[in-house]
């Protein structure tokens, strides 16, 4: 067995192999057909046309020979690029902000512990790669600057695209556009958000709602790191990539159909719970097990379990949440 995963994550001591060959050899049938359609749809091109087509195929999964190259192209990220030659390596060059420079740093050792290629031995070492796009994103959005929870983004995307600037646009994607202020100072999309998230378990999963009030327990406590994170450590890499795969795709309203399908699919379970540890530890093995390691299953349930959830709703309730943020302030 291998110790190490294909993205080059350390497998902990209690992996179960034997559960996850069961799944993966299944898996591979669905990946191989996914390859032969996207090759088909792509045909060498470096452009795809937004369709219901197109959606649902990500919504399947995009084969991680085109991954980089559909997240660049959906999100916006290629554009940008293409329309911005230089730019990425002109900050690199510019002058730095010390202070920028030394919170990037810091965090350089903290970034996967687990992952072999960020070690200060791998070769070539990803922590210079991390280092160079989180050092120019910092200073290309100074409003955001840098903030914990973005070296592991980018560290993914660097993973993903094998490519410095790619990862810096794609930073660029989710932090400018896709996700509404989760990372500038004072974090108000991310408390906003989770705040929505509450909202929307009161209406999907009124029980679970009802026992959080209950023992007094703050939705913050439980799920901020799946929104900062974007669930990087929380679920298995397979599954990370394919709820960024929509993510890219379809927005910010993807971590929310991960977040209700998650407490739905687990509602007796958390109900189990007698006191605040209780919840709290509930949470963190809601995201662990066969559930979210298939992958591909559980991404039709995100569609399908939390029911219908458009845009317009999420908006709705993010401003009466952001004025409930506001005034708690």
């Amino acid at each position: 067995f291998c110790r190490v995963d294909p993205y080059g994550f350390e497998r902990p001591e209690d992996f179960d192999y034997a559960s996850y060959e069961a799944f993966f050899s299944r898996y591979l049938v669905v990946l191989t057909r996914r390859a032969i359609k996207w090759s088909k749809l792509l045909k060498g091109k470096n452009s795809i046309q937004k369709t219901l087509k197109v959606k649902r195929y990500i919504r399947k999964g995009i084969p991680s020979e085109h991954r980089a190259l559909v997240w660049m192209i959906v999100s916006g990220a290629q554009a940008n690029m293409e329309q911005n030659p230089g730019y990425y390596h002109r900050l690199l060059e510019g002058e730095k902000n010390d202070k920028l420079v030394e919170a990037i740093r810091t965090d350089m050792n903290r970034t996967f512990p687990d992952n072999v290629k960020f070690r200060k031995n791998a070769d070539p070492c990803l922590q210079h790669t991390l280092y160079n796009v989180l050092v120019a994103y910092g200073h290309h959005n100074k409003a955001v600057g840098y903030c914990q929870g973005m070296n592991f983004i980018a560290g993914y995307l660097i993973l993903i695209t094998k490519n410095e600037e790619e990862s810096f646009w794609l930073l660029d994607a989710l932090i400018g556009r896709i996700l509404p202020d989760y990372y500038s100072p004072a974090m108000l999309g991310l408390k906003t958000d989770q705040e929505v998230l509450g909202e929307l378990v009161k209406m999907k999963v009124p029980a679970v709602a009802e026992l959080m009030e209950r023992h007094g327990v703050m939705w913050t406590l439980v799920v901020s790191r799946w929104f900062i994170c974007l669930f990087i450590d929380i679920l298995p890499v397979e599954t990370v990539l394919r709820i960024w795969d929509c993510l890219f795709y379809e927005g910010s309203k993807i971590i929310f159909r991960v977040a209700l399908t998650l407490i739905k699919q687990n509602q007796a379970f958390i109900l189990e719970a007698t006191n605040f540890p209780d919840i709290c530890d509930k949470f963190k093995q809601i995201t662990k097990g066969t559930f979210v390691t298939e992958c591909h299953s559980f991404m039709q349930k995100i569609f399908t379990d939390p029911g219908s959830l458009s845009m317009a709703t999420i908006n709705k309730l993010r401003e009466t949440c952001r004025e409930k943020v506001l005034s708690q302030g």
